[in-house]
């Protein structure tokens, strides 16, 4: 439930008061429990819970149906409260935060008009028209100029040609969600100015999409996983169901495409914030579905990831990064009290350190971490939490490509078809990939 200030504060004194040491206190609890998250992740409270059943991940079963769009349960009941068995083989070194030695995930946004952007929306031949902000009618260029700084440490520059010699004769895999996505078309953007128009190639629209530098000998890839184990929601275009159905024990169908790949960024986050979650164990049979909310599903979905990871992940052959949480921002409210809306018209960052919204969620960020955490050096995080909270205008908003007709009572209301979830090229996840390039 969302907080709302009374406007007729006058009337209720006490009310009022009490209402604001509430938040107050709601904020300080909120940003002690989140430092507590990143300074000793295994810093979790547990609850005594009954004997529960293990599954081992990753098993495989010729005789099992692929899922697919058409996929459904026959009958479904109750979470059995199964849980993922897996063995960490943890190398004894712990775990990697990406550019570690220079903590940005601390800092503060800079505007710099000079350096940024790092490209220009109409010069980049792969940009996407959910991305394309100022294409679709943007009129301030603001959003594209600001730079991340991190408190006492530079990040390294962005050099293309030396991003370039990073990747030669590797592949660089992006695995996830259209967020992911994003952030694989940002990379795209950065890297193909210096590649002669006859010597890159980009392969159609599919789960997996390559770009491809003939020079460098070099892979750029994409791979449509937003819930990252198999799920009846692996169509890139047609994936819009009525209820998600999810193999919450086997990475099997994507890890056969990703376990060749030099370097792979993963994500997983907003896809189990859209309600419950139906899980067809691998072991199931007549098409039995158990219900599970979405933090539980994704915590089951992070465990048989990490089984993979920890079972076939050399961190010497093989770099493994995850990307934290990208944040929303669908409440004004939240940084500007008393007012109604969203990331509509928003064109300044949020100038306030330490700025948390609704669009972190605290259960899952503990979670993650937790899992992550057992994982020694195998995996890199790129966290772009906190820095991109304060980016409450980076989104497209309504500058971007609707494909579904905008009825008359939409248009008329701006922020009710804003989209504040994905980010505006250049932008954000440029920096997220900076990030990647300082930590490779």
């Amino acid at each position: 439930m969302m907080l709302r200030w009374n406007r007729k504060k006058t009337h209720f004194p006490l009310i009022a008061i009490l209402s604001l040491v509430f938040i107050v206190f709601t904020i300080l609890y909120n940003e002690r429990s989140i430092r507590q998250i990143q300074e000793n992740p295994d810093h979790v409270l547990h609850h005594q819970q009954a004997p529960v059943t293990f599954v081992k991940a990753n098993r495989i079963n010729p005789a099992q149906e692929v899922l697919d769009r058409f996929s459904k349960c026959n009958s479904t009941r109750d979470y059995s409260g199964r849980k993922i068995a897996w063995v960490d083989r943890n190398d004894g070194q712990r775990r990697r935060v990406a550019s570690e030695r220079c903590d940005v995930a601390s800092g503060k946004w800079v505007f710099d008009n000079t350096s940024y952007p790092l490209y220009k929306e109409s010069e980049c031949p792969y940009m996407s028209d959910q991305l394309a902000c100022h294409k679709h009618g943007r009129p301030d260029l603001g959003y594209q100029y600001w730079r991340w700084q991190p408190h006492g440490c530079n990040l390294k520059r962005w050099n293309v040609i030396e991003m370039w010699e990073k990747l030669r004769g590797k592949r660089l895999m992006f695995v996830g969600d259209s967020l992911n996505r994003g952030q694989w078309i940002s990379m795209v953007c950065l890297l193909q100015s210096v590649i002669p128009a006859n010597k890159r190639s980009m392969s159609p629209n599919a789960p997996l999409t390559i770009f491809r530098s003939e020079e460098y000998n070099a892979t750029v890839e994409f791979l449509w996983a937003p819930l990252l184990v198999e799920s009846n929601s692996d169509d890139p275009v047609n994936h819009r169901l009525d209820e998600r159905i999810i193999r919450p024990d086997s990475v099997l169908k994507h890890a056969s495409k990703w376990e060749h790949a030099d370097i792979l960024v993963f994500n997983t986050y907003l896809w189990w914030r859209q309600g419950p979650v139906k899980l067809l164990w691998s072991a199931g049979k007549n098409g039995i579905c158990e219900e599970l909310d979405g933090l539980g599903a994704m915590e089951l979905t992070m465990g048989a990831w990490a089984d993979w990871v920890a079972s076939k992940v050399d961190p010497l052959k093989k770099r493994v990064f995850f990307v934290t949480m990208s944040p929303t921002h669908l409440w004004n409210q939240e940084w500007k009290h008393g007012s109604e809306g969203n990331c509509y018209d928003e064109k300044t960052p949020i100038d306030f350190e330490g700025y948390w919204g609704s669009g972190s969620d605290l259960p899952t960020m503990r979670m993650v971490e937790k899992v992550l955490s057992r994982l020694g050096s195998k995996v890199s995080v790129l966290n772009i939490t906190q820095l991109s909270e304060y980016r409450k205008d980076g989104h497209p908003s309504i500058y971007r490509k609707f494909w579904e007709t905008l009825k008359p009572e939409q248009l008329s209301n701006p922020p009710s078809y804003s989209d504040c979830i994905h980010w505006c090229l250049p932008g954000v996840p440029d920096v997220w990939n900076e990030l990647l390039f300082h930590s490779l």
